[in-house]
């Protein structure tokens, strides 16, 4: 009876949260936009049913939040909200790059391609210089919205790197100060570099 009483109260905070994105988007969002960023939170909502993350919370939630991030702190439009709700589709799910295009078109499956390749990139090189690695990703990206959506990504996993094991969080945070935070200074994100920066430092230099 418990978990019932769990999954409700999840779907029920899930719904908040979503309403919470349609809060934070911009006040001349249009029908169609909304129909649009349901649609992709209806198919987020599909692919990471069964998943969670390290805390024990419904994956979806991660997807969401970095959807506020994009459209609340970095005042980013509908396509990056759909692309930002959709950006671990293709790379955690059994959706692929061909569902996205079908279903929300070239723009769409262009941006999410970025993000997953972005993902590989890094994992294949990471002991390059974080300089050239920085000009890698700006040029990797034909799109800056590419990168614009991997920090709101970046911001939300510092945010909630807590639950994960004390090796993960050092890497992960020596990797925001020395990667992610220049990016977003480099590209004007001056408060989201100054969290990024504060974050990483409270898990790299604990005491």
């Amino acid at each position: 009876m418990q978990l019932d009483i769990d999954l409700e109260k999840e779907r029920k905070e899930i719904l908040n949260r979503y309403r919470g994105l349609l809060r934070d988007c911009r006040e001349s969002i249009s029908k169609e936009d909304k129909k649009l960023i349901r649609k992709a939170f209806n198919l987020s909502v599909d692919a990471h049913k069964d998943m969670r993350r390290k805390s024990g919370e419904p994956y979806i939630y991660h997807p969401i939040d970095v959807a506020r991030i994009a459209a609340k702190d970095i005042g980013l439009g509908t396509t990056s909200i759909v692309c930002a709700l959709l950006h671990d589709v293709v790379e955690d799910t059994d959706y692929t790059l061909e569902d996205i295009e079908r279903l929300f078109g070239s723009k769409v499956a262009r941006i999410i391609n970025g993000l997953t390749k972005i993902s590989d990139v890094y994992d294949q090189n990471v002991s390059m210089q974080a300089e050239n690695f920085r000009k890698m990703l700006l040029t990797l990206s034909d799109d800056v919205r590419v990168i614009l959506i991997k920090l709101a990504d970046r911001l939300h996993n510092m945010r909630t790197l807590d639950s994960m094991k004390e090796s993960k969080k050092l890497k992960i945070a020596s990797e925001t100060s020395y990667l992610y935070a220049p990016l977003a200074h480099r590209l004007g994100l001056y408060s989201i570099k100054t969290e990024l920066e504060d974050l990483s430092f409270k898990f790299t230099f604990p005491n």
